[in-house]
């Protein structure tokens, strides 16, 4: 069974999808420029996305969220991302800490938290990578000591999105560091800001812009022993890989939102532009690049639907996930840089959004598991299922 109960009917679902569209293109598509250019932190699009609902998308509705399902979820991705993507990891990262506490959480953990995360009240994050450890978790530095009914952790996190202006996040932690195998030694820890709890760095991106992505560092940091994600240490690499797959899901769908938006502006480029007397879709060079363009979007999103209904239904989706993955973040990056040579010389001008969807394609293809990573995780899952 999928963890999220009482989910939403599908015409509900659906008048979600079509509102959150028609929020995107009056909201966001005259303003994303300004803020990316300018990397300033959107507030009054957070606060619209509250209104929304967007922060508690995928919550259970018994926890005051919408109850979406991950289809649902990664179409309202696709179409945020296909203006502007930046947004999407806002509510992305934080929905990916609320559905590990919804999944993995204690009853009081859900309580607590949940309901508050479902109105953005509290915005949370994913602090697992470190300066030393992004793809191999288990080479994580920071430990987490029981001192009485508290952790008192130490250590440091990077390129942790939300940890400006969110109020905590879901923290991996060695709470054993000689435990072997090493990832038995792995817990999370659910951490509020606080003394100890220090931001100490906002990160300047190429693309990515006007999201809070920070350098964490925590000295002596105490959190509740009750804070425990679900009450039992050693469950932290499990747990951070269940997360994982939604959040591979999303990733997708934002590659594939990036494609879908940058085809959209090249096919409308492409009949404006004359060059030689015609329009330039009138030339096959151009033609062949938005015919791949148009396929590649396409198969992204049918491989995003396969991982996102069997995480619906409660299956595996591990190889799922990751191919859509794979498949929706190459689409975004190529379909970026494929628009970049339609719009020729154009292209390197800031007037012309399609230079913001090349600089933010490319991290699709790195967050959430390098591709080449990725890649090795399909080929031995592949190998495993059909094994001879």
């Amino acid at each position: 069974m999928s963890y999220v109960n009482d989910t939403a009917s599908a015409a509900d679902e659906q008048a979600i999808i079509d509102a959150v569209e028609v929020w995107a293109e009056k909201e966001l598509r005259p303003v994303a420029r300004k803020f990316d250019l300018a990397d300033e932190y959107p507030h009054e699009i957070v606060e619209q996305m509250k209104e929304l609902g967007l922060f508690g998308a995928t919550i259970p509705q018994e926890y005051g969220g919408l109850g979406l399902s991950a289809w649902t979820y990664a179409q309202i991705v696709i179409k945020v991302a296909s203006i502007w993507m930046a947004p999407s990891g806002i509510f992305n990262s934080h929905l990916i800490m609320a559905s590990a506490i919804a999944r993995e959480g204690t009853e009081d953990q859900k309580q607590r938290y949940l309901p508050r995360m479902a109105t953005g009240e509290f915005r949370g994050s994913l602090g697992l990578t470190e300066p030393n450890a992004g793809s191999d978790l288990q080479a994580i530095r920071t430990v987490a000591k029981r001192d009485g009914d508290h952790y008192v952790v130490n250590g440091s996190k990077t390129w942790i999105t939300n940890s400006l202006h969110g109020h905590g996040t879901l923290l991996l932690v060695k709470t054993d560091p000689n435990a072997q195998p090493r990832h038995k030694g792995m817990s999370m820890l659910i951490a509020e800001k606080g003394d100890g709890f220090v931001v100490a760095n906002k990160l300047k991106k190429m693309g990515y812009r006007s999201i809070d992505t920070c350098e964490l560092v925590f000295d002596n940091y105490r959190v509740p022993v009750a804070n425990l994600l679900g009450g039992v240490e050693g469950k932290g690499f499990l747990q951070t890989a269940g997360g994982l797959e939604l959040g591979r899901i999303n990733v997708a769908a934002r590659g594939t939102g990036i494609a879908e938006g940058a085809l959209r502006l090249s096919l409308r480029y492409a009949q404006e532009r004359h060059t030689f007397g015609k329009p330039i879709c009138e030339h096959q060079a151009i033609q062949l690049k938005l015919a791949a363009m148009a396929t590649q979007t396409e198969g992204a999103k049918r491989l995003i639907e396969l991982a996102a209904r069997k995480y619906d239904a409660g299956e595996r989706c591990d190889l799922e996930a990751a191919m859509a993955k794979l498949a929706g973040s190459e689409a975004g990056a190529n379909c970026a840089q494929e628009g970049m040579r339609i719009f020729g010389g154009y292209s390197y001008s800031v007037e012309y959004d399609i230079e913001r969807f090349y600089r933010d394609a490319m991290l699709m293809c790195i967050g959430e598991g390098a591709n080449e990573i990725l890649s090795t995780v399909i080929a031995k899952q592949l190998v495993d299922r059909y094994r001879i």
